[in-house]
């Protein structure tokens, strides 16, 4: 007896519904979108944030997908992404550099000097220093002339009022206040030798009592710590003005 024929599937018959696979495949489908996204959002920020690295970043990829197989075309778009990437960083040096020295050229535009460390200073360099306040607060021939045989000049200066200003400048510590002999050198000559209108010691320490009384007795202005910053941030006065006040005279 023949054997009964084997029924042959249709090629065209359909395949059946496959839920689990179906729902597998848009599962995937979205991580896939949602990484692009994250891809597309991260580039994004980058290009707006640092146009500079995202040109880099694009010539590397054109680079790398453009010399594929050829490592010469590789090589050279990492030195150009590199040339990129050292070039953006040097704009932003140059950006922080501007704008941190925009902020002294601002203070001394406006008479505010701030940043000096007076006790930083040697003693001829905060003779300069003074000299340099008295000059940005409108004397004119203004002269440092602290040294051997100065009689106790340090600076020279003429206000704005016209006075003949004589300053003696003692850089000294905390604990080294200045004394009564300190304070009687300096009158002996400042206004016989040096004819000075305004005579001022300044100090970035502090006086003692003698020499505050000793001052206050022949009209010297004595400018310590606290009185030197005042003056030197705008917000105490000038040694020659608090003259002035005192006089209650006008500038001659």
């Amino acid at each position: 007896m023949a054997a009964p024929a084997r029924r042959t599937p249709s090629a065209n018959r359909r395949r059946a519904f496959d839920l689990r696979s179906t729902a597998l495949f848009f599962a995937l489908l979205a991580v896939v979108v949602s990484i692009l996204g994250f891809v597309a959002r991260t580039l994004a920020d980058v290009v707006e944030r640092h146009p500079g690295w995202a040109l880099a970043l694009l010539l590397l990829g054109a680079g790398g997908i453009a010399g594929l197989g050829r490592r010469i075309h590789l090589a050279r778009a990492a030195r150009r992404a590199a040339a990129a990437l050292d070039e953006a960083a040097t704009e932003v040096a140059e950006a922080w550099e501007t704008a941190a020295a925009t902020v002294p050229r601002q203070r001394v535009a406006s008479g505010i000097d701030v940043d000096i460390d007076y006790d930083a200073l040697d003693p001829e360099e905060f003779e300069a220093a003074i000299a340099s306040l008295c000059e940005r607060d409108g004397c004119s021939d203004v002269e440092v002339v602290g040294g051997a045989g100065d009689l106790g000049a340090d600076v020279l200066a003429v206000s704005p009022e016209g006075w003949r200003v004589v300053v003696q400048c003692k850089r000294y510590g905390d604990a080294h206040r200045v004394g009564s002999q300190d304070m009687q050198r300096f009158g002996g000559t400042c206004f016989t030798v040096h004819e000075a209108d305004v005579a001022v010691l300044v100090t970035t320490s502090d006086f003692t009592a003698p020499a505050a009384e000793y001052a206050e007795q022949c009209g010297i202005v004595c400018v310590d710590r606290q009185a030197l910053l005042s003056w030197a941030d705008g917000s105490g006065p000038r040694p020659w003005e608090a003259v002035q006040a005192a006089r209650g005279v006008e500038a001659r």
